[in-house]
């Protein structure tokens, strides 16, 4: 009996969701507790958890062996058991067509070449097939004894499920399954959660257990005998070749390379060649050209049909990927390190992560799909694991809490949760839940193109975008030998991209806007840059970059690429970001931390701003190895699951300064630093990609402004909401005008200056609707008047209203109140089944009504109801006071530590954790309309809170930071506007609608930052003592 192996047959995760509560290393190591030599995973409809599965009972000497627990909803239909990789194909096929195709898992198992089946005693058929069997649990083995049984005897094999470890796990799988099936866990039926037996058991109570029945165990065993996976994690499963072979693969990628040379270096100096040629020795020794080549067929789709792309990621350090076109950054111009983008230490590609407009991106998908086959590309998948907030909101629901308790557990801290049993359950079970997935779903961006079938690895799921998704994620995907394209949307090219045609339709210019070198040089751009004007321009238009542009002074290329990665968190934690600001301003006074960081980091002050930075530092400061130098890469592209790795590396960082001699207390700050950028900081070649295209979009928002403003509006903004960017079109000279029955569209749109509002910004104005009133207008013409809009379009009276409210009839020349009566009485008549244009109409009787007299700002406070903000006048003329502050915000640098007293309306604030609690940086326009931000710290909020959006008088100390000015907060007072004239006889509702008027508020998830005084970040070299 000692030789009998542990028989699991049927163990699961917490990815099968919803169901199982252990780990992969949780469920491995009990199995390795309890005397396991082999363990079978099934998880329920997924093998998410297989490759990991492997690693780790590798790490136990435990034989894995892999399948999948089918199941139709509650439904057991059968456990499949892979006899080797072929049979897990075959269930990754069975899971995938019904996933992605809607066939229905059949109830008895497909023709399987290499998988064993296994049914239930309660779900068997009356045949079986030479791969199936009847799993029999310990509990019914006093039913074997019937005659219906007895034939299939030697076809049954030991069942014990393991679902749990203890009974607050059981319980916490009963909570997962009410999660699951929406009800109360008093509710649940027996069928519908595991057997409290399900938890890993000792051969000996196995043995026992079944010892009247050894052909059993025998078919048990011969189960485990016959099964494997072997896998090989280290060969790449991409798609290989472009062409047919490797050698035409590297012939084409040095043809191609060459040819765009030719365009980019026309000199073909000798930098150049030796740049170029050492890239495609690397990339052919690698077998990376494949991978290269994939890519540029990818870009030139794009280029066909017209689109802008931005390539960026590590590969926009390689020459090779900028003679392609692939990217827009020169890396001699930058001097971009090479081993970033590829060194022999590195075993997978660069990656190339390649934006396109959010409107074109669904194109280029399709296109790759149908390019490279369905069978052969998926999206990376991500597991969304419990939150917070869906945790106590999920738990509390299966304990039966009300939607009024729910709510209060989900927003606040447990530390001021109610002290009653019910909550204290809910926060223990909530706890367990920490980490654990929640559901599948669909990585942003990342595409897998495999060189086999996937469904040889993982099977495919359908999320609700369209496109199907394995059921890894990335780290896993990368694991076991994928490498994946990153294919971005974002708003920053729709906006450019449709400047461009704006411009060209309204002013006949065609604009090159790949010529960047025009730009980066350009007077005005730099101007711009250098003062921070640059709201509704890619990736520096928030408050936080428009400040740190205005403390750089930036008026350069370069300095711009370093902004852009010096505003990340990495280097702002770390305090390195506020002493990158000081040397910009004041290069004479400082030292350099040792002379290692003048020779290596000498264009940035030495300060380590780019990841490459880091790396430098590591290898010829620290001295590590080009190994851990790698392992430091993986970490600050977060790709990294690896602590124990990250771990070594410091270990060997410190023996080795140790062993060069430097200070211990140099060696910790260098460490700090290098720590800091763990998964928050990006490449130099990312950094300059982003600056590229702000560059871009700051050269249109110069010299076109107006179509700039009227582009951002129509791609949904960035940071700001649409009366933002409204405000800045205004402010370029654009005349502003609510949407017009006759000249807007869809979206908002130019003629010369007039600016007319799109219908999309009518809050209760149908999409459908919307469309239509444009597209009825191109085909038959112009609204002739309210009556012949009301015949040609099918609208309700409340629609046609807010129409009316908004002033999209104004072109009749008529009253509002006059059009509202006219409404009415054509409403009447009119049915929508009826509105078709007829050839011969009854003229409508003309009447005259009275003028009424309107207040002015009527139609101020109809803007703000329909849209959110006024357009026919600004914030400050609602305001009940006549003061208008007498210093403004371009006076401010002249006012260095001392008080001033201002008027302003709010258009943003940014929480930011403390450890004194919480403070906000707010961001205002003054009357003339320019921008100026203030800090609120913690002690004045709890006197001197907000109130929403509206205009506040501020009192406090402005403080000129390195050119850019901020005031520190003493005292606010929300400002009151005039009640709404339109309900002057109806008090309550006069103040109903200033509700609307809107602030942004961005909220902030972290730790706070360190201090200054607590990093003590050296300013002069360290000497040896």
């Amino acid at each position: 009996m000692s030789q009998i192996s542990l028989m699991f047959l049927n163990s699961h995760t917490f990815h099968s969701l919803r169901y199982g509560t252990l780990s992969v290393e949780e469920l491995v190591k009990q199995a390795a507790d309890s005397g396991a030599k082999e363990l079978v995973l099934t998880d329920i409809n997924t093998v998410t958890a297989i490759y990991d599965f492997k690693k780790e009972c590798e790490k136990f000497n435990i034989k894995p062996i892999v399948g999948v627990e089918i199941r139709r909803e509650n439904e057991l239909l059968y456990i499949t058991i892979a006899k080797d990789e072929t049979g897990i194909g075959e269930i990754n096929r069975l899971l995938t067509n019904h996933n992605c195709y809607d066939s229905e898992l059949p109830k008895v198992s497909p023709d399987f070449q290499k998988v064993f089946v296994i049914y239930s005693l309660k779900n068997s058929p009356e045949n079986l097939k030479e791969n199936e069997f009847i799993g029999v649990r310990a509990q019914e083995l006093n039913l074997l004894i019937r005659p219906e049984w007895q034939q299939f005897l030697d076809k049954m094999v030991i069942l014990h499920p393991v679902t749990f470890k203890t009974k607050k796990e059981f319980n916490l799988h009963k909570i997962l399954r009410a999660i699951d099936q929406n009800t109360l866990v008093s509710k649940l039926n027996e069928t519908d959660f595991c057997s409290p037996h399900e938890v890993f058991q000792s051969v000996e109570i196995i043995a026992e257990q079944f010892k009247r029945y050894p052909k059993i165990i025998e078919n048990t065993q011969f189960i485990l005998n016959q099964c494997t996976f072997n896998f090989d994690f280290k060969t790449p499963k991409n798609k290989i070749y472009f062409t047919e072979n490797k050698a035409d693969d590297d012939a084409l990628l040095r043809l191609l390379a060459y040819e765009g040379l030719a365009k980019r270096y026309p000199e073909r100096t000798k930098i150049v060649i030796d740049r170029i040629e050492k890239e495609l020795k690397v990339i052919q020794q690698m077998d990376f050209a494949g991978y290269f080549l994939i890519t540029l067929d990818i870009v030139k789709y794009s280029q066909s049909r017209g689109f802008l792309h931005v390539g960026r990621g590590s590969g926009a350090n390689s020459i090779v990927s900028y003679c392609l076109g692939i990217t827009e950054i020169c890396p001699i111009e930058l001097n971009l390190y090479f081993e970033r983008f590829l060194n022999k230490h590195r075993n997978n590609p660069p990656d190339f992560d390649i934006d396109w407009s959010w409107q074109e991106r669904d194109e280029i998908l399709t296109y790759i799909f149908k390019r490279y086959g369905k069978e052969h590309v998926a999206f990376c998948g991500t597991n969304v694991e419990f939150k917070y907030r869906s945790i106590f909101r999920e738990v509390g629901k299966a304990f039966g809490l009300p939607k009024e308790e729910l709510d209060i557990l989900a927003k606040n801290p447990m530390e001021i949760h109610d002290d009653n049993k019910v909550v204290k359950l809910v926060q223990k079970y909530g706890m367990l839940l920490e980490k654990f997935p929640n559901q599948r779903s669909m990585h942003s961006c990342g595409i897998i193109i495999s060189q086999e079938p996937i469904t040889n690895y993982t099977a495919l799921e359908m999320p609700p975008k369209g496109f199907p998704i394995v059921q890894f994620d990335m780290n896993v995907a990368e694991d076991i030998g994928f490498e994946k394209f990153d294919i971005l949307s974002q708003r920053g090219l729709g906006t450019i991209n449709d400047t461009l045609k704006l411009v060209q339709k309204n002013q006949g210019v065609t604009i090159d806007i790949h010529n960047t070198t025009l730009f980066k040089k350009d007077k005005n751009c730099n101007h711009y840059l250098s003062i921070g004007k640059t709201i509704g321009c890619f990736y520096i238009e928030s408050p936080a970059m428009r400040g740190l542009l205005r403390r750089l002074k930036c008026e350069d290329y370069p300095t711009l690429v370093a902004a852009s990665s010096i505003i990340r968190p990495g280097v702002a934690k770390s305090g390195m970001m506020k002493e990158y600001i000081f040397r910009h301003n004041n290069p004479t006074q400082f030292e350099y931390f040792h002379d290692v960081f003048k020779e290596q980091l000498g264009e940035t002050y030495g300060i380590m701003v780019y990841q490459e930075d880091v790396i430098k530092i590591a290898l010829h400061f620290g001295g590590v190895s080009a190994d851990d130098g790698d392992v430091l890469r993986r970490a600050m592209s977060g790709k990294t699951r690896s602590i124990q790795k990250l771990q070594e590396v410091r270990e060997h960082f410190f023996e080795s300064c140790s062993e060069k001699g430097h200070p211990k207390e140099l060696s910790k700050e260098v460490y700090r630093q290098i720590e800091s950028f763990a998964g928050y900081s990006f490449c130099k070649a990312h950094s300059a990609s982003y600056a590229v295209e702000s560059y871009q979009s700051l050269y249109l928002k110069v010299y076109y402004p107006i179509e700039f403003m009227v582009s951002a509006i129509n791609n949904g903004g960035g940071f700001y909401r649409t009366e933002v960017y409204v405000h800045e079109c205004k402010m370029a000279g654009g005349k502003i005008k609510t949407p017009c029955a006759n000249r807007s569209l869809l979206q908002t749109t130019v003629y010369g200056e007039d600016v007319f509002l799109g219908f999309m910004h009518i809050e209760k104005l149908e999409s459908r609707i919307a469309n239509f009133i444009p597209e009825e207008r191109e085909k038959n013409g112009n609204y002739s008047s309210l009556e012949n809009f009301i015949k040609r379009v099918p609208v309700g009276i409340e629609t046609l209203q807010t129409l009316i409210f908004i002033g999209a009839f104004r072109f009749t020349g008529k009253q509002k109140n006059e059009l509202l009566i006219e409404a009415r009485l054509l409403m009447i008549h009119f049915k929508p089944e009826y509105r078709l244009p007829t050839f011969f109409e009854t003229p409508v009787q003309e009447y005259q009504l009275p003028e009424l007299k309107r207040n002015r700002f009527e139609d101020a406070f109809d803007e703000i109801e329909i849209l959110g903000f006024a357009v026919s006048c600004s914030p400050f003329d609602l305001l009940q006071t006549a003061f208008r502050g007498k210093i403004m915000a371009n006076d401010l640098p002249k006012y260095h530590k001392r008080e001033v007293k201002m008027l302003a309306y709010l258009i943003s604030r940014k929480h930011v954790p403390t450890k004194k609690g919480t403070m906000y940086f707010g961001t205002w326009i003054d009357v003339e309309g320019n921008f100026f931000d203030t800090a609120h710290f913690p002690d004045n909020l709890k006197s001197y809170p907000f109130q929403g959006g509206g205009c506040y008088l501020l009192l406090g100390r402005v403080e000129v930071d390195f050119h850019f000015p901020t005031i520190t907060i003493f005292k606010m007072a929300k400002m009151p506007f005039i009640p709404d004239p339109r309900y002057s006889e109806d008090k309550e509702k006069s103040y109903e609608v200033h509700k609307k008027i809107n602030e942004d508020v961005s909220m902030t998830w972290r730790k706070p930052y360190p201090q200054e005084s607590e990093i003590g970040l050296p300013r002069n070299k360290m000497k040896v003592k």
